[in-house]
């Protein structure tokens, strides 16, 4: 049987030998831990299905027990952010997903955090005290649904226009293990698929796609049903109990919608610091409520 994940540290752990053309680093970071794996050829490539790149797993508290935001996860997150993110000009934050569905949410809200700056600029920056800003956009384009037009569609356009010097996607994610959901976060430099979460992925968002490096960063919501009817009965279960209709079920935490509102807090303040290292971590935060 075949387990739909978007990590790729699950796929690696699914490997039944160490997959050549790929190294695995772990790190403790106080209440987090930062896991990179690297694929460095095609055949590490094939190995696990995923295109070579860094991807780079962050595990932390579930965001369901605490209402507060961790300091070990947004320090974690925000220097793995600070390397994969270009030094200079412009980024373009992009949040993708479906604001009504809620296990697809993550990526607009989290979008609606993020301080866009690219308009401060002159006197308005100096008579703010804001002058050392880095410019940033921020984009939620919704989906092919509400709008008629791709993401990738919308997405290419704005590039053509303000010329970022690099894309930041948000997305919600599909994991294995429903363990994973609400406490874990992957970075990657190797572009996203919009909508794979929750399989209905569309035209690929990368540096192939866009002209310009594209880091994903992603929290998973969900896990195929199929996938947690196997885990609990140890055999494959009948297709049109999982996927009646003949249209696949996904399962999702009883209290998503706490984690999607405290994982786009985390990932917004993290993104903020890193995209703003010249901002004391207290300011972005007044700038932002």
């Amino acid at each position: 049987m075949i387990f739909r994940t978007d990590l790729a540290l699950e796929q690696h752990q699914a490997s039944t030998n160490a997959p050549e053309g790929i190294t695995l680093e772990e790190m403790a970071f106080g209440d987090a831990k930062i896991t990179t794996i690297t694929i460095i050829n095609e055949q590490g490539a094939k190995s696990i299905g995923k295109p070579a790149g860094r991807y780079i797993t962050i595990e932390v508290p579930p965001l369901s027990d605490d209402g507060v935001l961790n300091d070990d996860a947004v320090t974690a997150l925000k220097g793995e952010l600070s390397r994969m993110i270009p030094k200079d000009g412009t980024v373009l934050v992009v949040g993708l997903g479906n604001t009504d569905i809620t296990p697809d949410a993550l990526g607009p809200k989290a979008a609606l955090g993020v301080l866009a700056t690219r308009h401060i600029t002159g006197e308005l920056a100096r008579s703010a005290g804001l002058d050392n800003l880095r410019p940033v956009c921020v984009l939620a384009p919704g989906v092919l649904g509400q709008t008629g037009i791709e993401t990738s569609e919308i997405i290419q356009s704005v590039c053509s226009h303000i010329k970022p010097s690099a894309v930041l996607a948000i997305d919600a994610l599909a994991s294995r293990q429903l363990s994973r959901l609400g406490c874990t976060v992957q970075l990657s430099d190797t572009g996203i698929s919009p909508g794979a979460g929750v399989g209905n992925a569309r035209k690929e968002l990368s540096e192939n796609t866009l002209g310009v490096p594209v880091v994903s960063l992603g929290v998973p919501t969900v896990v195929d049903a199929a996938t947690v009817a196997y885990d609990l009965t140890g055999a494959e279960p009948p297709e049109d109990k999982v996927c009646p209709r003949g249209q696949p079920m996904i399962v999702t935490p009883r209290e998503i919608d706490l984690i999607i509102k405290r994982a786009a807090q985390m990932i917004s303040h993290s993104v903020n610091c890193a995209l703003q290292p010249g901002v004391d971590a207290a300011t972005l935060l007044e700038l932002c409520s």
